[in-house]
C-alpha cells in the first residue's frame, strides 16, 4: 500500500506561482512513474503532468512551458512548480503513483489532493 499526502496549494494571484509536493510512502519511491491530476470545480479531472522512474515528463498542451514536475527520491516526493498560474488553473490537485507492474495511463494510487487557487 502506498499513500499519498499533497501539500503547499493555496491562494495565489494570477501571474504568481506554486510549487506543490507529494510525500509518498513505501521503499520503493524511485521505481514508480508519477503523476498530477487536477479537478476544476464542474469539470472532470485532467492529465497535468507526468515523471517516469527514468525521469522522463510529460505535460498536458495547457500548463507545458509554465509548469515543472521534478521528483527526489531520497525524499520520496514529487513537486509541480507552476509559474504564470492564470483562473482556468483554479482546481484541487492530485497526485497519483503507478508501480512499476502497472501499464500507463493507469495509476494505482492517488492522494486526497491540496486546493490551488488563482485569483484574476
Amino acid at each position: 500500500q502506498v499513500q499519498l499526502v499533497e501539500s503547499g496549494g493555496g491562494l495565489v494571484q494570477a501571474g504568481g506561482s506554486l510549487k506543490v509536493s507529494c510525500a509518498a510512502s513505501g521503499h520503493t519511491f524511485s521505481s514508480y512513474g508519477m503523476g498530477w491530476f487536477r479537478r476544476a470545480p464542474g469539470k472532470e479531472r485532467e492529465f497535468v503532468a507526468a515523471i517516469r522512474s527514468s525521469g522522463t515528463t510529460y505535460y498536458a498542451d495547457s500548463v507545458k512551458g509554465r509548469f515543472t514536475i521534478s521528483r527526489d527520491n531520497a525524499k520520496n516526493t514529487v513537486y509541480l512548480q507552476m509559474n504564470t498560474l492564470k483562473s482556468e488553473d483554479t482546481a484541487v490537485y492530485f497526485c497519483a503513483a503507478r508501480l512499476p507492474t502497472t501499464a500507463p495511463p493507469a495509476y494505482d494510487y492517488w492522494g486526497q489532493g491540496t486546493q490551488v487557487t488563482v485569483s484574476s
